[in-house]
């Protein structure tokens, strides 16, 4: 396939060229940042640039956003708008024009807010979960879900959207205590992407992409508690090796990003997980 990626310069947009390029796919990457995996410079907020550039893709998977470090930096609500949602909108308009036959859209599981808050328990986070967006951050993510799943339904466009886990630069000890219940390892972001260009959806569908976990629903308020016994139920060789390396568990785990749905319908099954970095 013919493929376009936003924000090519970026972690995830990079690890997903690469990922793609190694499938045969044709990739170009583009971004407003110069990196080895960006091929041209390109702003899309700049309507007329991005129509010319989408044309004969049979693709777009769109990882370029202003994110949710940028609000932590106070970058204004302007900023967020014109990339996420302008910059976003002029993309879908270039596929129907052009005709692009597919358009995946990576969100953020940041876009659930304040439904990720129990005090008694941790939240079980699927797609059922009730989205709560806490800042411009999530509003413009939510709003870009709601544009393609207009596109899906009214132009007929493939679009599909994936709510992607943590993968921010950490120590190893924090990222190895997210990777067990809200991290994700930019390489699986970049598989289930490729896993999904090869799916024509009846609906217009969003899925969770993480890493995964090996918790259940009954493991929720001991989590938020003492999540170090219930690490130890299903890894008991963790206790050691977190000694050996002067680790600590986490005091507490407020969340679980389940991403199950991903598992039956893409076949999505991330390698990059808890257990991998526990036997590094």
């Amino acid at each position: 396939m013919k493929i376009l990626v936003t924000g090519s310069s970026g972690q995830l947009g990079s690890a997903t060229v690469k990922h793609l390029k190694a499938f045969g796919h044709h990739i170009t990457g583009v971004d407003v940042i110069p990196a080895a995996t960006t091929d041209d410079i390109i702003d899309i907020k700049n309507k007329s640039e991005t129509e010319n550039l989408c044309r004969g893709f049979d693709a777009i998977i769109h990882t370029a956003a202003v994110h949710g470090k940028h609000y932590e930096l106070n970058y204004p609500r302007e900023a967020f708008v014109q990339t996420n949602i302008i910059g976003t909108l002029n993309l879908l308009n270039a596929c129907v024009k052009h005709g692009v036959n597919r358009f995946l859209y990576t969100s953020t599981t940041s876009i659930y807010g304040s439904a990720l808050i129990d005090h008694e328990k941790a939240v079980w986070v699927d797609e059922n979960l009730p989205e709560k967006p806490r800042d411009i951050y999530d509003i413009t993510k939510q709003t870009t879900e709601q544009l393609c799943k207009d596109f899906f339904y009214k132009e007929g466009l493939q679009t599909s959207v994936y709510r992607v886990g943590r993968f921010l630069p950490e120590e190893d000890n924090l990222k190895i205590n997210h990777r067990i219940y809200r991290g994700l390892d930019e390489r699986d972001g970049a598989e289930a992407l490729r896993l999904a260009l090869g799916i024509t959806f009846a609906d217009f569908e969003i899925f969770n992409i993480s890493s995964g976990s090996p918790f259940g629903k009954d493991d929720l308020v001991q989590l938020k508690y003492n999540p170090e016994g219930v690490i130890l139920k299903f890894f008991p060789e963790a206790k050691d090796i977190y000694r050996r390396k002067n680790w600590f568990f986490p005091e507490s785990i407020d969340r679980v990003y389940v991403c199950n749905k991903a598992k039956q319908i893409l076949g999505y099954q991330p390698q990059f997980d808890f257990e991998y970095l526990l036997h590094q």
